[in-house]
């Protein structure tokens, strides 16, 4: 079976409904947009000029074409995005506080993307992302999938792998998303084993346990047996090969929503195109750091987006 140049992304987008600290009221205020980890870094990869497609299942209703179309806008595929009859995209809601802080609430318990693994078009999708230069997923991509889904899944890194491509995954944790902290820790060492890169977050380690620092990350995804690990820290960089890359600039944070999945986003441009992994977690902060200065998951381009120079 050939490969495809292209990169693949799967997991969930859901519409988000956002306002800032001291915005809106009773009667409204509310901003309807999208945001999901992994369509996050899809659009800022497809932003670099990357080839990127979305596996994932949203609804048949009109919000659901509308998320589309908007996708396509910013130069992503949705050639693997299926439609699931009777259900509708996953809902969150999001504020953000004073110093940029964010609070959730969601709505996805019945959202199509838990079914991306059981449409009738969901063999044709797996069968087009096996051929790809780069899978890319997430830990809310298995949390938010049934287990048979998830295992399908893992499947289907062991097929990329075998077909030439690499897997890389980002183990984002969302507590509430999983029974307890030990049945995520077991489906994230289970992803990892399938991976080539990862790209944990610090705090996200220590929140599951079983991790204190950035060396304890690193060696617990893998590290010292050859795989790439980049250790996100927050603002004090990350950790790549051994050594703390920091950020270039200090910058202050209108809103941290995103960051890590633009810091991906750099980081997995830069290395495509054939950078080291320290030249990479630079373009991974340059780009993460001009996403926090900005409101929103995925900010507009703007004069100052370092997309053309990463």
């Amino acid at each position: 079976m050939g490969m495809t140049e292209g990169v693949t992304v799967v997991g969930e987008a859901m519409l988000e409904l956002s306002r800032a600290s001291g915005e809106g009221g009773p009667d409204g205020g509310w901003n309807l947009r999208y945001g999901g980890d992994v369509i996050n870094t899809a659009i800022h990869l497809a932003r670099c000029g990357d080839q990127v497609r979305f596996a994932s299942a949203i609804g048949a209703d009109p919000m659901s074409a509308e998320l589309r179309a908007a996708w396509e806008g910013e130069g992503v595929d949705t050639s693997l995005l299926l439609a699931a009859e009777g259900r509708l995209p996953g809902l969150y809601a999001i504020e953000t506080d004073a110093q940029g802080e964010r609070s959730f609430h969601y709505w996805r318990g019945e959202a199509a993307a838990r079914r991306m693994f059981d449409l009738p078009g969901s063999a044709a999708m797996m069968e087009q992302a096996a051929r790809s230069k780069l899978l890319y997923f997430s830990l809310i991509t298995l949390a938010i999938l049934p287990e048979e889904a998830r295992e399908k899944l893992l499947g289907l890194c062991g097929t990329v792998r075998a077909n030439g491509g690499k897997v890389a995954f980002d183990g984002n944790y969302r507590a509430r998303l999983w029974p307890d902290a030990d049945t995520a820790r077991q489906w994230r060492d289970r992803a990892i084993a399938v991976s080539d890169m990862g790209l944990p977050t610090l705090a996200d380690e220590v929140e599951m346990g079983e991790v204190d620092d950035a060396g304890d990350a690193a060696r617990r995804w893998g590290a010292d047996e050859g795989r790439e690990v980049v250790v996100k820290l927050g603002a004090e960089g990350c950790l790549v090969d051994g050594r703390i890359v920091a950020p270039p600039a200090k910058l202050s944070v209108v809103d941290s929503s995103g960051a890590g999945d633009a810091f991906n986003g750099g980081y997995l441009h830069a290395r495509l195109a054939g950078r080291t992994p320290g030249e990479a977690a630079i373009a991974g902060h340059r780009l993460a750091g001009w996403n926090i200065g900005r409101r929103g998951a995925i900010p507009a381009r703007d004069a100052e987006a370092p997309y053309a120079d990463l």
